[in-house]
């Protein structure tokens, strides 16, 4: 009987075709189209190293952190080496037009003011890299999101942070930053003096604080979901510094499986108190004045208006997500906000001084008051050149998925451009001479002024995606800070080892040691 094979050579022809195929697109993502890219920038006038197969700068730039992280730093506020160290060896050799590879992407550093205001006002046209899938577990949200959804998610979440609904969560406010003070007095009252140190105490406040005004809840509470974030966070870092390799995440690896398993935890938690508040809702008990119960609120009127259209408000994962945001961005932005200041103002005894002259002058030995906290210029001052000099992010990313015109040159679609804040905000060439020193008067007359009308001051970002919890992590740090002054003055510790440390957010790599004093 003669058996037919040409069923099998069919099968073996797709087979083969299939495996040109992958062979091609592998090719293709790790050196012709970054070699065409390399060629298309270069062209353009714009310098960096020449690819290298599959990691790019990658290895190198990790060297190069990992080095910096090895040893504290002189107490300096020029921290770009430290804390971007490739990024600043770039810059320095090839100048500001100047190119990295992440992987097998080029990435082009943007520091012209023009470039950097048309990027934040035609967000649309420069969207965020895509997430890898992994590092979607430590939070997504509003702040990832692009196009619709973004805009939705933006329209049902502003409410929540207008001035008005922020006064009502000054009183959760005042809670847990007074609650610090008491534990600090109580260490400190056995010899009027004490060395502390404050970078645990303000994480622990300001997670206090996103526990009440995000889900009525106290730290204690919420202590498990803040632990987790921070795990899932150091976890996240490794992810960033390695090249993603689609698929990776379906392995069964340590880190993956470490990853999922606490994400798995954190939205039990989450889901947890997000079901027991929607369930109050529909039984008719009035919303609660904290951030979840004003996102619900907005989310069922947006339902309402749209009626039961499919893509109407926001789903529980939705919810979900927001709220990983709130509690992971809200926490992270002020506490690195105020451990810095705490840090300035121990090297800067004068403003130290100034300071608390203007929160006793406003609020005497009394709780401070909404009306109060807007009225304290030097405050303010002191709060903006610290984000100067230490922004709470140190670099943006963005992609460019068409041919896009800039100033001096045009970028083809498949490379990313950097914002490097911290170069940025420390640029002599845009801050004069003193750009690395602590000068609040430079904002005496307000951003605008100090800046010239330039887009070189971004630490919350800019545009229409500027973080919306901007004024919410402002009058959090001015309320932590009056309180701070009113009770002590402080200096730094001998102890004390200047270690500014990338990770998520800017944050002192061996703590913040300072002496404590009681008024």
């Amino acid at each position: 009987m003669e058996v037919s094979m040409e069923p099998f050579s069919v099968v073996l022809s797709v087979v083969l075709v299939s495996i040109v195929a992958c062979a091609w697109r592998v090719l293709n993502w790790v050196w012709l189209r970054p070699k065409k890219l390399e060629k298309c920038l270069r062209q353009q006038g714009l310098a960096g190293n020449s690819y290298r197969l599959w990691s790019g700068d990658l290895r190198e730039s990790s060297i190069m952190l990992k080095e910096a992280m090895s040893k504290p730093m002189n107490l300096s506020h020029n921290t770009a080496p430290r804390v971007l160290p490739f990024v600043h060896q770039s810059v320095s050799t090839y100048g500001k037009n100047s190119f990295m590879w992440i992987g097998p992407t080029p990435r082009v550093n943007i520091t012209n003011p023009e470039d950097l205001k048309d990027i934040f006002t035609k967000h649309e046209d420069f969207p965020k890299p895509a997430l890898n899938p992994l590092v979607k577990l430590l939070a997504t949200g509003l702040a990832n999101y692009e196009g619709e959804k973004w805009a939705k998610h933006r329209r049902i979440v502003n409410p929540a942070f207008h001035s008005e609904k922020l006064k009502r969560m000054l009183p959760a406010f005042y809670q847990s930053c007074s609650e610090m003070i008491d534990e600090w007095e109580s260490l400190v009252s056995k010899d009027s003096s004490c060395e502390l140190d404050v970078w645990p105490y303000l994480q622990n406040v300001t997670a206090d604080v996103i526990s009440r005004t995000s889900f009525g809840s106290s730290y204690k509470e919420g202590r498990e979901i803040f632990q987790l974030l921070k795990v899932q966070a150091e976890l996240t870092i490794k992810t960033i510094q390695s090249v993603y390799i689609p698929g990776w995440r379906f392995l069964p690896t340590k880190m993956n499986k470490r990853m999922k398993g606490v994400d798995k935890k954190i939205r039990e938690l989450l889901m947890r108190i997000i079901n027991k508040r929607e369930e109050a809702i529909k039984a008719g008990k009035a919303t609660k004045d904290d951030l979840l119960g004003l996102l619900l609120d907005s989310n069922f009127k947006e339902i309402k208006e749209h009626g039961n259209k499919r893509k109407a408000g926001m789903s529980t994962q939705d919810v979900l997500e927001e709220c990983k945001l709130f509690y992971f961005a809200g926490q992270e932005t002020t506490s690195v906000l105020l451990v810095w200041t705490m840090v300035l103002l121990s090297e800067n005894q004068n403003w130290q001084d100034r300071a608390r002259e203007e929160v006793l002058q406003v609020f005497g030995g009394n709780k401070p008051d909404f009306d109060g906290l807007n009225h304290l210029k030097v405050v303010t001052m002191i709060l903006l050149e610290a984000l100067r000099l230490y922004p709470p992010v140190v670099m943006l990313t963005r992609m460019i998925h068409k041919k896009t015109q800039f100033s001096e040159f045009s970028l083809p679609a498949g490379a990313e451009i950097s914002l490097p804040t911290v170069l940025v905000h420390h640029d002599k060439e845009l801050w004069c001479d003193d750009a690395t020193q602590f000068k609040p008067e430079r904002f005496s007359d307000g951003v605008s002024k100090a800046t010239k009308n330039k887009l070189i001051y971004f630490p919350f970002g800019g545009g229409a995606r500027i973080c919306i919890g901007q004024n919410f992590a402002m009058m959090e740090a001015k309320l932590a800070l009056a309180l701070i002054l009113q009770h002590f003055t402080f200096e730094l510790s001998p102890s004390y080892a200047h270690a500014p440390s990338r990770k998520i957010t800017l944050q002192p790599q061996f703590g913040a040691h300072i002496i404590l004093h009681k008024l």
